[in-house]
This record gives structure tokens, sequence and C-alpha cells, in this order.
């Protein structure tokens, strides 16, 4: 049975250009309601129009969609706040979170500026704060939401010139784990979503040839999956060029030593066994990583939890 989303109400960030137009669009084709949000800045994050929201809302409009513009500054949660309250004014609720938005200041760390830093973080991270916050006790009270947020291969592996977007989008999948174990209880599901794409945000830093490889509507059905009834939940999401792929944290079974190794000389001794990966796990939660290693603890002291 297709996916579709009728009667249920999508905030999209980001969605005037790029990735997010792509999941606007795809979003309202499939019946959902859609705030178009887009602050219209350039891609440093200067400026702001309305236009390229209204664009995209005029598009999903001519399709036979139902979508609004808005041109909220994700970085201000007064803002946000708004958006929230116009859309659930407006159509009754908020349903699904696609926070997208997000804007690049790379530079080498030496020569990166502590504003540039603050900059990225405040919009890509805190911003998807404040949109996830603005949204949840109305996901909350009706007992249902669907939120992507968006990561980076630069926040999960690294990318040089990248500091401040690769920390801002790593936190992403912190922020992630936790609004999934939170939301459990009232069926809000929480993924995000790793994009390879070409858009303005990569457009200098792909050959052309891979950009006509890395169509933006590429990376829209994995954010609809995540978005819809049957999503699962606490997911991080690769996708590109029709490629897709589920990315895992995982730690190795390491070893415990015992008090009289407790230095750094015992630890280098003991480095490849640490590493190990043959025996590594995906862990569920953090408290599963203390109860390991109390186990190990324990096993080694003969002692019976």
């Amino acid at each position: 049975m297709a996916i579709r989303f009728d009667g249920r109400v999508a905030i999209v960030t980001g969605a005037g250009n790029g990735l997010g137009k792509a999941h606007a669009l795809g979003l309202a084709s499939r019946g959902a309601k859609v705030v178009v949000n887009d602050f219209g800045g350039a891609r440093d994050g200067t400026g702001g129009s309305l236009s390229p929201a209204e664009a995209v809302v005029e598009e999903i409009r001519k399709a036979g969609g139902t979508a609004m513009a808005d041109g909220a500054d994700v970085s201000n949660f007064e803002q946000v706040t708004a958006m929230v309250e116009r859309a659930t004014k407006e159509w009754g609720s908020v349903d699904l979170l696609c926070a997208n938005a997000g804007i690049l200041r790379d530079k080498s760390f030496g020569k990166m500026e502590a504003a540039d830093f603050q900059k990225v973080l405040d919009v890509h991270l805190v911003g998807t704060f404040y949109c996830c916050k603005a949204a949840w006790a109305g996901m909350r009270d009706r007992n249902y939401g669907r939120i992507v947020l968006t990561t980076s291969s630069s926040g999960l592996y690294g990318n040089f010139g990248q500091a401040n977007y690769g920390a801002a989008k790593s936190g992403m999948v912190g922020l992630m784990n936790v609004l999934a174990e939170e939301g459990r209880k009232n069926d809000i599901r929480v993924n995000i979503i790793s994009p390879t794409a070409a858009t303005r945000m990569t457009e200098e830093l792909l050959p052309p040839q891979a950009l006509q490889l890395m169509k933006p509507n590429a990376i829209t059905p994995a954010v609809e999956y995540m978005l819809s009834e049957d999503a699962p939940t606490r997911t991080i999401m690769g996708a590109g060029a029709g490629s897709f792929a589920v990315i895992k944290i995982l730690e190795s079974e390491g070893i415990n030593l015992p008090e009289s190794e407790w230095t750094p000389d015992a630890v280098a001794a003991h480095f490849a066994e640490i590493s190990d990966m043959s025996k590594a796990k995906a862990l569920t939660g953090a408290f599963e990583q203390t109860q390991k290693y109390v186990a190990q603890a324990a096993a080694r002291a003969g002692i019976k939890l």
C-alpha cells in the first residue's frame, strides 16, 4: 500500500531550495498540508526573503496540493514558535517535522572565526532544537509525531574545513537519540537523514559529473518513509544518488583490566585487543554501556550481579 500523508500537517524547514524543496514537494504530492519554511538568505545565512518559499508554495498549489509559506529564522525561537502556532491554528496540528534548514561558513579551523562557528551551530543545531521544542508539546498531547532531523557525512565522518558544520551535524545525532527515547510513550518517532545531493550547499564541493547524479529528490523517499506511520525510530539513514543505507555507531567488546593495570602503558599494550571490532555492537541506550562495563568488572571480581 502506497505511503500517504492525507490529513497530516508537515513543516519542512529550509524548503525554498534543494533538499527541503524536494521534501516539501514530495510530502504535498502524497497528501500532506505543508508549511514551506525558508528564511531565504544566502548560503552563509545573510540576507533574507520569503520569495523562495512562496515559489515552492505556488508550485505545490498548481499541482493541486495545500501549502503555506513561512519565513521564520529557525535560529529565532519566537519566530519558530509563531510558525508552529500559525500552522496549528490554520490546520489543527503539526504532525510531521523535517528539520532541514542550514547554512555553510566553511574555513579551515585555524582561520575560522568564533562567530562563524557559532552561527552555523545556531542555525543547524540550535535551530533544530527550537523546531522540535515548538512542535513537541502538540505531538505529545495528540500522541502522534514524526520528526526527521538532518545530519551529514561531515558530522559522522569528518571533512576538512567544516569544524562548525561537522560539530553541528554530529550534535544532531545526539539530539535524535534522546528525543527518540523520550518520544516513545507518545508515539513520537524521531530519525535522522544523512543526505548526499547536489544543492546550493554542495555545488562548489563536487565535480559537475558527480552533481548530475546527486539529485535532491533521490533523498526524499527516505525522508518520507521516516515520516510515515510505520516509520522506525532512532535510525540514521544515509541516502544519495539512489543509494540507501542505515548507519550505526558501534562499540567494540573491549576488555576489563585489573586495577594494577589502570595505566596508559597498559592501555597502549592492550590497544589492539581493545580496538578489535569483530564483536562490536550497536548499543541501544546510554545505560546499556554502563551495564556492560559493570558486568565486565563484576566478572573479573567474581561478583554475581
